[in-house]
């Protein structure tokens, strides 16, 4: 019986090998070239991240790299930044080997993404006098939008805006202050942490509709072609495996989800 069990444990480890992508040496090579992997990691994110009473690191970001870490079999080094502005600003000069970001194309011009992660709905939050009802409604002359300075959204809303004036600051707090001390007509972000924002001005509320889904996923700076490709098979198997469901659980973080397989809509 004992012979059986021992059989059948090491039939099952063998095929659980078996389904995970194997690291080719290149993308070793590439994503840890240092013999360590270096995630840069925006705390500020907490629909990604989180941190203990103690400093306790977590989140979908923070598990997405131990997880890559350990199947490279090599140590993980955690970067912490305090806006994923400067996360990704830090591409550039080589500051991380990879970062869980809003996979946004001006991003793209110095960071190769992954395919999609985790996906969520950016909005507006607007006080309790507005007449404004819609995502559509807000864009219009006059209407100022308080965003955290270099987010997905933000990215998003300089492309897609018109007419409305989008005022900067960050992290999104500092968004929120600006938003309620200036009395601007509009506040962009995350639905999640939008609601958080409700009870701390009475009467305010989201607004109908989005004006963007931000996709947020994993990026190595450009280049390392082979790490590139081998990130893109991960983030594939980690949703197919369920890794990702069982982060966003772990991490508490409600209105965040999967983003769907690369080969469907």
């Amino acid at each position: 019986m004992l012979r059986l069990a021992a059989a059948l444990f090491v039939s099952c480890f063998v095929s659980a090998c078996a389904t995970a992508p194997s690291v080719p040496p290149a993308a070793r090579a590439e994503l840890a070239p240092s013999g360590t992997l270096r995630a840069g990691v925006a705390f500020s994110n907490v629909l990604l991240t989180t941190l203990g009473p103690n400093g306790e690191q977590g989140g979908v970001a923070v598990e997405l790299a131990r997880e890559l870490a350990r199947r490279l079999h090599v140590p993980l080094e955690i970067i912490p930044f305090k806006s994923a502005g400067l996360a990704a600003d830090a591409a550039r000069t080589g500051g991380w080997d990879i970062s869980v970001l809003g996979a946004e194309p001006q991003r793209a011009q110095e960071i190769a993404f992954a395919t999609p992660l985790t996906q969520i709905e950016a909005t507006y939050l607007v006080p309790a006098d507005s007449k404004l009802r819609t995502v559509a409604e807000v864009d219009r002359p006059g209407i100022r939008i308080a965003v955290p300075a270099k987010s997905a959204y933000d990215l998003a809303l300089t492309r897609i805006l018109k007419q409305a004036q989008l005022v900067r600051r960050s992290p999104s707090e500092a968004a929120f202050k600006l938003f309620v001390d200036d009395k601007l007509e509009a506040l962009a972000g995350l639905k999640p942490v939008l609601l958080d924002y409700l009870p701390k001005l009475p009467g305010s509320r989201i607004v109908d509709g989005n004006f963007s889904i931000v996709q947020h996923t994993v990026g190595t700076p450009k280049g390392r072609d082979a790490a590139a490709a081998y990130l893109r098979e991960f983030v594939e198997d980690v949703k197919a495996k369920g890794l990702v469901a069982q982060w966003i659980v772990k991490s508490g973080v409600k209105g965040l989800s999967v983003a769907p397989p690369a080969n469907k809509p």
